[in-house]
């Protein structure tokens, strides 16, 4: 090889880039790591998340100590912006009031109602959402024990009625067999709990000018109808339902029956002018009468009768003292000391009377109500007592007859702030956009993290 030549060669290797192998080498072997470390903490991220999800997945047991412990919270409000939905985990259990109203937090997109469920024995909160109109009392219902919501499901073209497990979080549809059916609700419970009292609008003439109200009582294990009743819609059947064990009352216009869960009529009476059944606790306690809420003619007062079931004999008033001033009154329950708990609808000053056709008809608590407030009518006592108050726009509330049973008030400190919901979603939204920032520059990303440390080998060579 001639001098010439050798200095070409070297002169050639000398313009050839040099390529950074160590450097290379060195990066790659990062990244393996990177991606070992990553994987393995996906590997206990999802180990993690597994430990956390499959206890939750088991049916939880009933708790008995919290039926015991059942308590009305002596105040109630709005369910905070993002609250469970009382189908979510940890489920809320028993409840010991549900409420709803024209707050707007009580409503969600495309007219969806939302029903407010408070827990038997703390200020645990969760909303139930609704298809359609809505009413606690009146087409919404928690069973004696709080444990079971039922509500309308809005279907018009196979209609039946849904019970919500609050335990389990499960939800049992009960279709309607009442033949031509366009709508089933709720009205009542029985007293053990077993049955639902439903009412079904079935078409009598063409395109459902009027239609007949067929009452029915439904098992809830069996799913089992047996027809109570049928008259015309205008005679409202099943505006209120009273049950006691083995018998229910009912009003239809203005006369009350009673019947056997077996469909049985034992009785009927006329109500006198002025007077409707009291509401779902309108027996005693000891089941002899029956309770007729009575309204001053020349008055807003509300005073409360006792009736014979089975003749309708007026036995004489109640030593509890009257309601002033409100749109209706409605018995929920009768507490351990003899008081009556009602539900007493406060007026809306700017609201329109009702026309003079509907006045003679039950006290509707949704058409001039500006809040609700659960008073206790104590025997001997001059006034009645406030035990629960609600916000402005909640107009309609019903208690579960073990919390009246029970007959304790607790001091309620209702949640505020967001619900677990508004965190859930925030920290999904932002996990999922920052993975798609991650995703989308990862090649940027590696090719900086490369350079650097090519600079950094570089500098420590040099």
């Amino acid at each position: 090889m001639t001098a010439r030549l050798r200095d070409a060669l070297r002169a050639a290797a000398e313009d050839v880039p040099t390529y950074p192998v160590y450097e290379r080498a060195l990066a790659t072997a990062r990244r393996d790591r990177l991606r070992r470390v990553g994987v393995g903490a996906a590997a206990l991220v999802l180990l993690a998340v597994a430990g956390v999800v499959v206890p939750l997945t088991r049916t939880p047991g009933v708790d008995v100590a919290a039926a015991a412990n059942a308590a009305l919270p002596d105040h109630i409000a709005l369910p905070p912006i993002g609250t469970l939905h009382v189908t979510d985990r940890p489920r809320i259990g028993a409840a010991s009031v549900i409420f709803d109203g024209s707050a707007p937090r009580l409503h969600g997109w495309n007219d969806v109602n939302v029903v407010g469920v408070v827990d038997a024995d703390s200020d645990r909160y969760r909303i139930m959402r609704m298809g359609g109109e809505s009413l606690a009392g009146r087409s919404v219902h928690l069973s004696p024990d709080g444990r079971y919501v039922a509500r309308p499901d809005s279907d018009q073209d196979d209609p039946g009625v849904e019970v919500v497990d609050l335990v389990t979080g499960r939800t049992q549809r009960l279709r309607s067999n009442v033949d031509s059916s366009v709508g089933s609700t709720p009205v009542g419970w029985s007293a053990d709990g077993r049955s639902l009292v439903v009412t079904d609008d079935v078409p009598v003439a063409f395109e459902g000018a009027t239609y007949t109200t067929v009452l029915s009582a439904v098992t809830v294990a069996g799913n089992r109808w047996t027809r109570l009743a049928a008259t015309a819609q205008e005679a409202h059947v099943g505006s209120t339902v009273a049950a006691a064990p083995g018998r229910l009352a009912y009003q239809y216009g203005r006369t009350v029956a009673v019947t056997d869960l077996a469909g049985r009529e034992l009785s009927s009476f006329a109500l006198p002018d002025g007077t409707w059944l009291a509401g779902k606790g309108a027996w005693r306690p000891d089941g002899t009468n029956l309770t007729l809420a009575a309204r001053g003619t020349t008055t807003t007062e509300w005073t409360l009768r006792q009736v014979d079931p089975a003749s309708g004999r007026d036995v004489g008033p109640l030593p509890l003292p009257a309601v002033t001033g409100v749109v209706a009154v409605r018995l929920l329950g009768w507490a351990p000391d003899g008081s009556a708990l009602v539900a007493a609808y406060l007026p809306d000053p700017v609201a329109p009377d009702l026309p003079l056709e509907e006045q003679s008809n039950p006290p509707a608590s949704d058409q001039r109500v500006r809040t609700v407030r659960v008073l206790a009518l104590t025997p001997g006592a001059t006034a009645p007592r406030t035990v629960l108050t609600a916000p402005d726009q909640v107009i309609a509330v019903d208690v579960a007859d073990q919390v009246i049973r029970n007959g304790r008030v607790r001091d309620a400190r209702p949640p505020g702030g967001v619900g677990g919901r508004f965190w859930l979603w925030t920290g999904l939204l932002t996990v999922l956009v920052t993975v798609g920032l991650l995703y989308a520059s990862r090649q940027r990303i590696a090719l900086w993290r490369d350079d650097r440390r090519v600079r950094r080998a570089r500098r420590a060579g040099g």
